[in-house]
């Protein structure tokens, strides 16, 4: 057994093009619950996901010393916790579908999305570095975002790295992620903390209603914790990150997730 962490989900609706009242209501969140050692925010929770132009998303994007991240660092600080959040980031005329990584008031890093997903392409550049994984208080994090989850590879990479716990920020609008993300949490045997958005949105002709149903996994596919699918709320359980460690499986234990498989066997592109 390792050391016991409380890992948080926070479900939120945010209201387009209004970074400072989004901040304010994911802040408003985490205090009225229990505390955690870990929160994990959804995809762009601070301005909402809907663009209409590559300027608009321009406009509401910040750099990662920006005032969003910034008051994320107080929070977190304040409450010696780990805080994992989407938010549009400029870098230099760049700008990114991000979510930043935060540990105990200090920046670890950043992720840039890889995988966009349908009208994302025409306001956001992919990224174009590997998920990363980062050791932090609350155990060893591997960074995903929303559509990352349709590719197994990601976390099949994350784990291989080294993640016990998989941080998933998402704007969920397709039906079948809550229920795939129990086969990849079996898969790879790691935790999931996945914190959806809630609400519709209806912008420039386009209406999209997200999921919500945010998730909390464990290794062997069970659900911790599951918030509604049209209500906020903060979702939490208490994990031991280290049982990802063990990646044993069967009765006897003779067959182990890493040792046993065959990459030389497996399709190269």
């Amino acid at each position: 057994m390792g050391c016991m962490i409380v890992a948080a989900a926070v479900q939120m609706e945010p209201v387009f093009g209004q970074p400072q009242h989004n901040l304010q209501t994911a802040v408003d969140l985490i205090e009225a619950g229990p505390p955690a050692n870990l929160y994990v925010l959804p995809e762009l929770f601070h301005c909402g996901y809907v663009f209409t132009s590559q300027e608009e998303a321009a406009a509401l994007a910040e750099p990662v010393d920006g005032p969003t991240v910034s008051a994320l660092q107080e929070v977190s600080a304040q409450r010696q916790c780990t805080i994992f959040a989407g938010f549009a980031e400029r870098a230099d005329q760049t700008i990114y579908n991000s979510s930043v990584l935060i540990d105990q008031g200090q920046v670890l890093g950043t992720y840039r999305k890889i995988h966009l997903f349908d009208k994302e392409t025409l306001w956001f550049t992919p990224g174009s570095a590997p998920p990363p994984v980062y050791q932090t208080s609350s155990g060893r994090l591997g960074l995903m975002i929303c559509f990352d989850w349709i590719f197994p590879e990601t976390a099949r990479s994350l784990m291989l790295n080294g993640a016990q716990i998989l941080c998933h920020s998402a704007n969920l609008v397709l039906q079948w992620c809550q229920k795939a993300t129990v086969i990849r949490c079996v898969e790879n045997h790691v935790f999931t903390v996945l914190a959806n958005r809630i609400g519709t949105e209806s912008r420039g002709g386009d209406t999209l209603t997200f999921t919500g149903a945010s998730t909390i996994v464990d290794p062997k596919g069970q659900v911790q914790a599951a918030a509604p699918e049209t209500e906020a709320a903060v979702i939490s359980a208490q994990i031991d990150p280290a049982l990802a460690d063990d990646k044993t499986i069967g009765p006897s234990k003779i067959n182990n997730l890493l040792h046993d498989r065959k990459p030389d066997l497996y399709f190269q592109p």
